[in-house]
């Protein structure tokens, strides 16, 4: 069944607009950062909220905020998500965001979105510092919402804990990509995805079920189905990373990043004899850039091996698996049913 989420995604992008506005106002100010010198302009806080701001501003699915408030809902056994679910959606966009900034830094992407990349437009100093200002940020939007002290509480310990995982998954790809001696297995991809890339979809969800009045099993069940959701569709981008190209992104630029993505993994597992072949391309490729032959080279054989393939089925059937969860676990609940189609109907 085919569902519209026009509804709850204007809600959350008009309360996105609120606590990241294009012009900030004295009001905003003053709830982010408390009383400031006077001397302190609105030109030294754009340097801040802008780079942030313009990317926000280009979209994205925002299926992580809307997940949030579909587990509220379903939490609270309601049609409708609760309020307080929309006001802390920038606790997981926000932070998507800004692992989005510093990425393309760490990664040395030039365009997200189809746009340059915030460091080519601002500077990699001014881009750094937002980034990491956005991470902060988002959890301003606990400040005010209308929650019970101990729920507040638990949400900041979530928010913190995820955000710490989220950076070792982070620690773990760039140590894999930058070495072309390092191998991972496909357990330690999946355990780096899970974090880097799975961990913001469980902050949605295990915020979303705390919000809506969740038990501690359904915040765990829930949180788990999500980060699988969150690593199934990270290897989807990888499979489209190598097939049609990612939205904004240049087809193959995982190869000229060095990126150790599940098709390599699946390809070496089974033909370790083309590891030399295989970091041979990564090196040209990086060396060239985009247009390098050795791009087309390595998707060749990552292709005609079955390993995009099979990284591909792998992926749908942990987002497949995930969403048998959550429906298993609300087997009554609209707001799960509607989870399930919203993944169901972005599968490739």
């Amino acid at each position: 069944m085919r569902y519209d989420y026009t509804m709850e995604l204007q809600k959350i992008e008009s309360v996105l607009q609120k606590n990241l506005p294009d012009a900030p106002g004295a009001g905003w100010n003053e709830n982010i950062f408390g009383t400031l010198p006077g001397c302190v302009t609105e030109k030294h806080i754009e340097q801040l909220s802008s780079p942030c701001a313009a990317l926000l501003k280009l979209g994205g699915k925002r299926w992580r905020p809307l997940l949030l408030t579909l587990c509220a809902a379903a939490a609270a056994g309601t049609e409708e998500s609760p309020e307080a679910a929309y006001e802390i959606t920038p606790l997981v966009e926000f932070v998507h965001t800004a692992s989005l900034i510093h990425d393309d830094i760490e990664d040395c992407a030039d365009t997200r979105r189809g746009m340059p990349a915030a460091h080519i437009t601002w500077g990699i100093d001014t881009a750094i510092n937002a980034g990491s200002w956005l991470y902060f940020t988002a959890a301003a939007c606990l400040t005010n919402v209308p929650l019970p002290a101990e729920r507040k509480l638990a949400l900041y310990r979530l928010y913190a804990e995820e955000l710490r995982r989220l950076h070792l998954g982070q620690a773990m790809d760039i140590a894999w990509h930058k070495d072309n001696t390092a191998l991972p297995s496909v357990q330690e991809y999946e355990a780096m995805v899970r974090m880097k890339t799975g961990t913001l979809a469980a902050l949605a969800a295990k915020a979303g079920t705390l919000v809506g009045g969740g038990t501690a099993e359904q915040e765990s069940v829930m949180g788990n189905a999500a980060a699988d959701i969150g690593v199934g569709f990270q290897i989807l981008d990888d499979v489209l990373n190598l097939t049609t190209g990612n939205i904004g992104k240049k087809r193959g630029d995982d190869i000229v990043e060095g990126k150790k993505s599940l098709p390599v993994l699946i390809h070496l597992a089974e033909q370790p004899q083309d590891f030399d072949t295989i970091m041979a391309c990564f090196t040209q490729a990086r060396k060239d850039g985009i247009e390098s032959p050795a791009v087309e080279r390595c998707v060749t054989m990552l292709t005609a091996s079955g390993a995009v393939a099979a990284a591909h089925t792998r992926a749908r059937t942990l987002i497949r698996q995930a969403c048998a969860k959550v429906t298993g676990l609300y087997p009554d609940s609209a707001a799960a049913r509607k989870i399930d189609a919203l993944f169901t109907s972005m599968l490739p």
